[in-house]
């Protein structure tokens, strides 16, 4: 039955207009509610703001609820943190002595073999992270310093007989009484490193006069091609796959190595034994233009930004260079050390950048560095070797330091703008990383921690306490902390440390208009409970 506007008859119950507002309102309100429940319930990730406040989850480990209680104090007002109640935290288990929090093999069986994919990081969730320290080995004392250390180690700080028991036939490695020794040889350079390095530098002239700075090594071993690269100018990012370090390449894997390289548009520079140089095109728009999303290999579309790392799913594609770069290859790049200053092309696509903010950046950077050197008299010796910035932007730090007989891991954050690829232009080495997972590294790698401002920028993402035990993890005993921050943070942050067995002094900075402040900290060695 059909009715007009007029006489349309009203629902069963209802009032018209009126009716019906009612109970949609009390559906909306209930709706609320429940969100607001299940926020509470389900959310885990408090912000670093939480974690400075005298919460329980921040007073001493292993007291009771009671003291817990006891123990909370009124803050009084103030334009810092709260400061924290005495914090400690209990000593990891002696089996968690190389603990890597993302990459655990204890943890492989929960993940697929898709691809590998349990190597791949699988970071614990907040409940499931660790809240101790983790031990040294038994026995384990400093290392061994820098240039000497190139070439031996303390057996006790990597107390590993399976090592030289079952790579003593490749030469890369030999145990010595006390130590570890590093012969040169391997696998790939049964004459020696050294004779390796050679008979690559005959084939390519651009690692002798400063055109290569920066290279990739994979299967590194005991990283002995990076380390004499260095000596030689070229900074190495040497990675060390969980593989059976054996030459199993056939004749039919190489052919088809050849096919595949000369589709992606590489061209074979120059061969001599079993050395083989490859070499990117330089020009290569004519070879890019024959890909496409259907070829092998394919042409990448562009849906995805070709310079996103982070969690970013490996493609079997080829990325064609951008059209709006002129100046990235390296016939256009100048050499090394020229580049270090220079603002490298891509400055101009990093939100907020320019080269004026580069040049800017450098001088400010000099000028700290030369301050952190008063503050920390180590800072230039060879008491510091391994060093990382947590949160560069540039590389600023690192290139102030660029004399000094230190190389720098430089970490660019991947919540903000993507400035990786500027560390690399200036012939500097870096990789993305979130603070609030843990690094993937073995613990006790560096020698120096330095960051500015982290805190700060982290605050509603991730608790405090948890980066500093991340920092303590992969900070070696004896090593340091340079933890520039502003005052708001820096007494919470002291108060961490110091339950970390920590030991920091609070210094001003170089400018007296700075707000910020420095924190200097000296990690001690402790021996763990076997």
């Amino acid at each position: 039955m059909k009715y007009s506007k007029e006489d349309k008859p009203e629902r069963a119950g209802g009032a018209g207009a009126g009716g019906r507002a009612v109970p949609v309102a009390l559906l909306v309100i209930v709706l609320c509610a429940f969100s607001f429940y299940l926020g509470g319930v389900y959310s885990t990730g408090r912000s670093l703001l939480d974690s400075i406040q005298p919460a329980p989850t921040l007073l001493a480990l292993g007291t009771t609820a009671t003291q817990q209680s006891s123990a909370l104090v009124q803050p009084a007002p103030s334009t810092t943190a709260t400061a924290l109640a005495a914090v400690s935290f209990p000593e990891c288990p002696a089996d968690f002595q190389d603990y890597t929090p993302c990459t655990d093999p204890r943890l492989w069986r929960r993940y697929g073999n898709y691809r590998l994919s349990f190597m791949e990081r699988h970071c614990p969730p907040p409940p499931e992270r660790q809240q101790c320290l983790v031990p040294p080995p038994k026995g384990y004392k400093p290392p061994i310093r820098w240039p000497k250390s190139k070439d031996q180690c303390w057996y006790r700080n990597v107390p590993y007989d399976w090592i030289n028991s079952q790579k003593s036939n490749q030469h890369w490695l030999a145990k010595d009484g006390d130590r570890f020794r590093f012969p040169g040889g391997g696998t790939m350079f049964p004459n020696g490193v050294g004779a390796y390095v050679d008979a690559m530098r005959a084939l390519i002239p651009g690692m002798r006069d400063g055109t290569v700075r920066t290279a990739l090594d994979t299967g590194c071993g005991v990283a002995s091609w990076g380390g004499d690269l260095l000596a030689r100018g070229i900074l190495t990012v040497s990675l060390a796959p969980r593989d059976n370090h054996e030459a199993q390449a056939q004749k039919a894997d190489l052919d088809r190595l050849k096919k595949m390289l000369a589709a992606m548009c590489f061209k074979l520079y120059n061969i001599k034994g079993d050395i083989a140089v490859w070499q990117k095109s330089p020009d290569a728009t004519a070879c890019y233009d024959k890909l496409t999303p259907i070829t092998t290999p394919a042409k990448c579309d562009d849906s995805v930004d070709p310079d996103a790392a982070w969690y970013v799913p490996m493609r079997p594609c080829v990325t064609a260079p951008s059209a709006r770069y002129k100046k990235l290859g390296l016939n256009a790049t100048p050499k090394w050390p020229q580049r270090l200053t220079v603002a490298p092309e891509r400055i101009n696509v990093v939100p907020g950048s320019s080269a004026g903010a580069f040049k800017q950046d450098d001088a400010k950077w000099k000028l700290r560095a030369k301050h952190y050197k008063t503050l920390l008299p180590a800072l230039g010796t060879d008491k510091i070797r391994n060093v990382m910035d947590m949160n560069t932007v540039y590389g600023g730090f690192a290139a102030s330091i660029i004399k000094d007989p230190v190389w720098v891991m430089n970490v660019v954050s991947s919540y903000g703008p993507n400035s990786l690829g500027v560390v690399y232009d200036r012939g500097l080495i870096g990789v993305n990383h979130d603070w609030c997972e843990a690094f993937s590294t073995y613990p006790r790698t560096y020698d120096l921690l330095h960051l500015d401002g982290l805190f700060t920028e982290e605050s509603h993402r991730c608790e405090m306490k948890f980066v500093l035990l991340e920092m303590d993890r992969i900070l070696r005993p004896t090593g340091y902390g340079i933890i520039r921050e502003s005052t708001y943070f820096l007494d919470s942050v002291a108060a961490i440390a110091k339950g970390m067995r920590w030991s920091c002094e609070r210094r001003n900075p170089e400018n007296k208009t700075d707000k910020d402040k420095i924190l200097i900290c000296q990690k001690k060695l402790w021996a763990g409970k076997q």
